[in-house]
């Protein structure tokens, strides 16, 4: 009887679980790089780190991934100890995690930051279908000139919003 109240409403949790949850975005990233293409990946964490990553205790801002022996590994990313976790088994805060993509997706990201010069830097997390992603940013580092010249153009268009907003008053 419970499941035909179910089918009629149409809530069987299906929607729930198909949600993404953004957990962090890494502003700076936008600011220091030019992103030429992004990449999803997923993310092997222990237990309590998954915990803390529901909680939202995550800092992408000096993170950055490498391939090394075939593998990708996610260095610097900072989650926080789970407090109320097992406190005997040890928990390392900035500990190297291992990025889940296919072999030849792998490969292609190898060769693109070995050969161009580029970056390979992780934009935002996110919770989806119940497992810890990472979406990743094939990016070149921008020189101070074209911070400056992205934050001018930034600047020009709130003043031009401003004036249409202040002419239409």
């Amino acid at each position: 009887m419970a499941q035909a109240a179910k089918a009629k409403s149409g809530t069987d949790g299906k929607a729930k679980r198909d949600a993404v949850q953004v957990v962090a975005v890494n502003n700076k990233a936008y600011h220091d790089y030019l992103i030429r293409d992004t990449v999803e990946a997923g993310l092997v964490l222990t237990g309590s780190e998954i915990k803390s990553v529901r909680a939202g205790k995550v800092q992408l801002r000096e993170a950055y991934a490498k391939a090394e022996k075939g593998e990708l590994w996610l260095h610097n990313m900072h989650i926080a100890p789970y407090e109320p976790g097992d406190r005997w088994t040890p928990q390392t805060a900035n500990r190297q995690r291992k990025l889940l993509l296919h072999r030849t997706e792998i490969n292609e990201l190898d060769r693109q930051t070995r050969s161009k010069g580029l970056t390979l830097v992780p934009v935002r997390l996110y919770i989806a279908r119940d497992r810890a992603k990472i979406e990743l940013a094939v990016a070149q580092g921008k020189k101070i000139y074209d911070k400056r010249q992205a934050m001018a153009e930034k600047e020009a268009t709130r003043d031009i919003e401003r004036a249409v907003r202040a002419r239409t008053r």
